[in-house]
């Protein structure tokens, strides 16, 4: 793609997501999330696979959905209140219907069935702009909108989703719907402590940020998008994938690495509101995902492919692409434990 188109897209992505953050008005909103879908489908088509325009079509299509049912929601709200201003309290009905619609947006249980398939037909980078940047903005309207959401039903959003992203993610083999799963997974934790404290949810968000984009960079780097693939990895690049082994980790939430934080924190939230039974289940869907993250890290660690010499060499070669941001975000996605009492004070 030429590059200034690449940098008129890119740069659309970030006003939509701005655009988003700052509104104190619905349809403001409803623009920024439009503007985003629009700049991201491009680059999802750049490929000129049957594929890519697949998961193109089925993405906008959804977008599509989601944005309608925002823009219906916050009309009704509009009617019934006289008043289109993001900070004024919801009626219900129009909060649910707005709560769905942002879970549609961002690929959380119970709507969540696209979200595997349209990851699966990009490119890791543009699957990695869809699995971070994009949920930034959808995010930002269901932290501001949390307070007028019903509580059962954004409990239900979050054990569903990190059931169902544990759970599906078990029999997959490829890393792109595997990343996806992944992602169902954390949100669902996000949204099950959004209610009792949204500072845990944005650090969650944040870390969930780091430890994807370095799982992404590293798949990219070592030009893998299966699992079998994964088990040549070692002989193509032994130290990243010595490193990869403890991102794999961090995203299951093992300590001591980054991703053990925000699991913790969110269970000692939910303890303290008095909500055993509910940190309880979360704990035991954490297991699920840890189940498939071991998964692949024995792949490409601990197995050599049956396939193998059905396989392209893995030279060691130097590569050609730009390392810097994969070498931060593995240092973000493993290092960060120690800071955990600055996080805590930042959410209190």
């Amino acid at each position: 793609m030429n590059p200034y188109v690449l940098a008129i897209f890119l740069s659309s992505l970030g006003l939509g997501t701005v655009l988003t953050f700052a509104s104190s008005h619905w349809l403001l909103a409803w623009m920024g999330l439009e503007i985003n879908t629009l700049a991201i489908i491009p680059l999802m088509a750049q490929h000129h696979h049957p594929r890519a325009v697949e998961a193109t079509t089925k993405y906008f299509l959804v977008q599509a959905t989601a944005a309608a049912m925002i823009l219906f929601a916050s009309t009704m709200n509009a009617w019934a209140t006289g008043q289109w201003s993001i900070s004024n309290p919801l009626n219900p009905l129009p909060s649910m219907i707005l709560t769905v619609a942002l879970a549609l947006k961002v690929g959380m249980a119970p709507v969540h069935l696209w979200m595997p398939e349209v990851l699966q037909g990009l490119d890791l980078l543009t699957g990695l702009i869809m699995s971070t940047w994009q949920k930034l903005a959808p995010f930002a309207l269901i932290i501001q909108s949390t307070q007028a959401t019903n509580p059962t039903l954004l409990t239900s959003i979050g054990i569903m989703s990190s059931l169902i992203g544990g759970w599906a993610g078990l029999n997959q083999t490829q890393l792109r719907k595997i990343l996806a799963y992944s992602s169902i997974a954390h949100m669902g934790w996000m949204v099950i402590v959004l209610q009792y404290s949204p500072q845990i949810t944005v650090i969650t968000l944040v870390l969930y940020i780091f430890m994807t984009s370095a799982a992404f960079l590293t798949f990219k780097l070592l030009a893998s998008t299966k699992m079998n693939t994964l088990a040549m990895a070692w002989s193509k690049s032994p130290t990243l994938t010595s490193i990869s082994l403890l991102t794999l980790m961090s995203l299951g939430g093992l300590p001591p690495l980054t991703g053990f934080m925000p699991k913790w924190l969110i269970l000692q939230e939910l303890a303290k509101q008095g909500l055993p039974a509910i940190a309880t289940i979360m704990a035991l869907t954490a297991l699920l995902s840890l189940f498939f993250y071991l998964r692949l890290c024995h792949a490409m660690t601990l197995t050599i492919s049956p396939g193998a010499t059905s396989l392209a060499p893995q030279w060691r070669a130097p590569t050609t692409q730009n390392s810097l941001p994969m070498a931060i975000a593995l240092i973000m996605a493993t290092g960060l434990l120690p800071l955990t009492p600055a996080f805590l004070a930042m959410a209190t």
